[in-house]
């Protein structure tokens, strides 16, 4: 065999080795791009429900704070009832004892 001859036999194997590099090569980088597309797809996913996360646990403390205020007016109301009640539980006896009907 000469050098021809042992060259040509090379070129015939290295172009089908190098079309299979190149395509295994493209399957490769195709399948990066796939999977750089699911994790960017996953932190965006990521990001909006913390973001929905932190609003819903800002809008249930405001609740809360709501909430809490309308106790705080509910038991002020009910003191001011009472002591009307004691008010008027007063006067009608005051009523009574001064000969009155109450």
């Amino acid at each position: 065999m000469d050098a021809a001859m042992v060259t040509a036999i090379g070129a015939l194997i290295a172009g089908p080795v190098a079309a299979a590099a190149a395509m295994y090569g493209n399957r490769g980088a195709t399948r990066a791009t796939r999977e750089a597309s699911a994790v960017t797809g996953y932190d965006s996913l990521t990001a909006r429900l913390v973001a929905e996360r932190d609003k819903a646990e800002m809008d249930e403390k405001a609740a809360e704070a709501r909430a809490s205020a309308a106790e705080s007016r509910a038991s002020a109301a009910a003191a001011r009832v009472q002591a009307l009640e004691a008010e008027i539980t007063r006067l009608r006896g005051l009523v009574t004892q001064l000969g009155g009907a109450p």
